[in-house]
């Protein structure tokens, strides 16, 4: 018994390898993301969301590599389709209530590096528990590039549609840094009570 245990635990520890190594493999630029290393292939951070009427959204964000071979392609502001990019959102919409948000995207230009290359992602509202056709979602888009270890998501005329928890947040923008999720915690208690409203 013991000795199929330790099989499973190695067959575990193979296919964890192999995935990583296919990962990096397709993603060199995963291992060094906003010039931090980053071992485990993902980058979290904070940041501000502006939208277009001024209000102000804290929020905190994790991406990764997206499933290989699931290629994009197109080509923007010159540069071409490198990767999919997935991930989690959690926004800030009111003092101390959070809206998790499902998070893809797509990075053009760049194979061993990001620094020089354009993000763009969409965050769209999760998907509620056992809804089998949720498709009125919300959702917001955002797009930029790396300066040093800030992600600075500027670009102008990002679309957006109505969250169904009521923001509307269209052209927006925000600037994000390497954080944790205790610190985005703590600046969504204290958000400001103009903020976001």
């Amino acid at each position: 018994m013991s000795g199929c245990l330790v099989k499973l635990v190695l067959f575990g520890i193979g296919a964890c390898a192999f995935v990583w190594v296919l990962t990096v493999a397709l993603n060199p630029w995963a291992l060094h993301i906003g010039g931090r290393s980053t071992p485990l292939l993902y980058w979290h951070g904070t940041g501000t969301v502006i939208s277009k009427d001024g209000k102000t959204y804290p929020m905190f964000v994790s991406f990764w590599p997206g499933k290989p071979g699931r290629h994009g392609g197109g080509r923007r502001e010159g540069k071409i389709w490198s990767a999919d990019l997935k991930g989690t959102g959690w926004l800030c919409i009111a003092p101390g209530s959070v809206e998790r948000m499902e998070m893809s995207g797509t990075m053009y230009g760049g194979y061993t590096s990001s620094d020089n290359s354009l993000f763009a992602f969409r965050f769209l509202e999760w998907r509620k528990p056992f809804a089998i056709n949720y498709q009125n979602r919300g959702f917001f888009d955002v797009a930029g590039t790396w300066h040093g270890p800030l992600l600075i998501l500027d670009r102008p005329d990002e679309q957006g549609i109505k969250l169904n928890t009521g923001p509307f947040i269209d052209h927006a923008t925000v600037t994000l840094r390497w954080s944790t999720y205790p610190e985005f915690e703590s600046a969504c208690r204290n958000m400001g009570s103009g903020n976001g409203k």
